[in-house]
């Protein structure tokens, strides 16, 4: 039998087209992933930090997305007219989560960054501002921001 041949026998035929099979375990992988990700909530679903409570951090982000990212980025890397919270100044240890608390409820006058004041965020009861404050740090702690060395 030729090399042709046996390549040929070696196919399946979807919806009236020869395929290889590796193309079909190809679509496989590529469909696993996908839905992997829309399961776990992102791409580091598996990949996240233990301790991690995923199903707090999509709310989170999702409270980001509505309440923060048009300021300080939708990748957390800051705009124009907001900090990054990618940043040492934001660890832990420099900002504790109560600061975030604070700068929501009463806003905030600038004291690391050259941006104007930070305006109270109106709508955001505390229990939201924890769950945007869990995702901003999963998402440090995934950086690898976990304390700012200049910082007691």
């Amino acid at each position: 039998m030729s090399k042709l041949r046996k390549a040929k026998s070696r196919q399946v035929r979807v919806a009236g087209r020869a395929i290889s099979p590796w193309w079909l375990a190809l679509g496989a992988v590529g469909l696993a992933i996908f839905l992997g990700v829309q399961a776990g909530g992102g791409v580091r679903g598996p990949d996240a930090p233990e301790g991690i409570d995923l199903a707090l951090v999509a709310a989170g982000e999702q409270l980001y997305t509505a309440s923060c990212a048009a300021c300080h980025g939708a990748d957390l890397r800051g705009t124009p007219t907001g900090p990054p919270f990618l940043n040492v100044i934001y660890a832990p240890n420099h900002h504790g989560d109560e600061a975030f608390q604070q700068a929501a409820a009463l806003g905030v006058t600038p004291h690391h960054w050259e941006f104007g004041p930070m305006p109270p965020v109106a709508g955001l009861t505390r229990d939201e501002v924890s769950k945007i404050v869990a995702f901003v740090r999963s998402e440090q702690q995934f950086a690898g921001i976990v304390r700012d060395p200049s910082h007691p």
